[in-house]
């Protein structure tokens, strides 16, 4: 039976935002654009926390979703980051991507903030009634200092245009038990978790490593549910160490900004308080890179 965000299913490519002298390099994010829809990616998420969005003006935030629809031209998905810790500018930037042609939004759960679960239902529901747009909830307690717990996500899930969750929370038992009490579509949030997640029932991943990658995540996707576990298990083993530099080196996105370019794809620029990678951890990087087979 297909599950209620299964449009979304597969892989989704959390887009950086690239930046040239500060500002936003509207050329190299259509140009990523380009090379995510030749690789076959059937969506990319701009402006989520891999794209910094806590460091971009309201007005780059809609600039970077508007340029990312316009340049998809609907060859390929756009699911934009609109999140906030106001609710009310939550349901701004939603409303703003449901007019510029989004397909679907991604909607971090508020930071700093730390909500009750009755807040969390309240902030999501205000947006769900806001908007006739698809909305994904992401679920990140690490960094937003709350976790959207099963029985709020099962509150939600009965909000018509809630369809799917990026669920990094790190939990199996969670996704499990979000599997049992809702029909949503659950998408790994975390590249090294996404075959244990499909494993228990997930439909897929927003990849941070999809920026270099996509071509790998996609391939992992597909062997899974064509029955092939081997060769999905081999392509994790690949990419399970790269994954981990990634997300472990230092703060998403420094890492995967600093690998494209060493892969020639970009700057490793990023917006304070982030900052780009230490020569130690960019080496660390490189060899990780060479391991993969991405450099020589």
């Amino acid at each position: 039976m297909a599950t209620k965000g299964s449009m979304f299913a597969g892989c989704t490519v959390a887009l950086v935002t690239p930046f040239k002298h500060g500002d936003v390099d509207e050329a190299a994010l259509r140009a990523s654009v380009d090379w995510q829809v030749e690789q076959g990616t059937p969506t990319v998420s701009p402006v989520g926390t891999t794209g910094e969005s806590p460091t971009l003006s309201h007005l780059e935030h809609e600039l970077v979703i508007a340029t990312v629809i316009s340049q998809a031209a609907g060859r390929i998905k756009v699911m934009a980051g609109t999140g906030s810790n106001s609710t009310s500018e939550a349901v701004r930037l939603t409303k703003f991507a449901a007019k510029a042609g989004a397909d679907a939004a991604l909607i971090v759960a508020p930071y700093y903030n730390r909500p009750t679960q009755e807040g969390l239902y309240a902030h999501f529901a205000k947006i769900g009634e806001s908007v006739d747009l698809p909305i994904v909830l992401y679920n990140i307690p690490s960094r937003t200092g709350r976790n959207i717990e099963p029985e709020t996500v099962e509150r939600l899930s009965k909000i018509a245009p809630i369809v799917a969750i990026k669920e990094a929370a790190g939990s199996l038992d969670q996704v499990s038990d979000i599997l049992d009490r809702t029909n949503l579509t659950v998408l790994s949030g975390d590249d090294s978790l996404t075959l244990p997640m499909m494993a228990v029932g997930g439909e897929g991943v927003v990849s941070v490593a999809g920026n270099i990658v996509p071509g790998d995540v996609i391939r992992l996707i597909n062997a899974f549910n064509a029955g092939d576990i081997a060769l999905a298990q081999s392509i994790h083993r690949k990419l399970y160490p790269l994954c981990k530099d990634l997300l472990g080196l230092a703060s998403n996105p420094s890492p995967i900004k600093s690998a494209m370019a060493l892969l020639g794809r970009g700057t490793a620029e990023v917006r304070l308080p982030l900052v780009p990678l230490d020569e130690r951890a960019t080496e660390i990087l490189r060899c990780s890179l060479v391991r993969y087979g991405l450099l020589v």
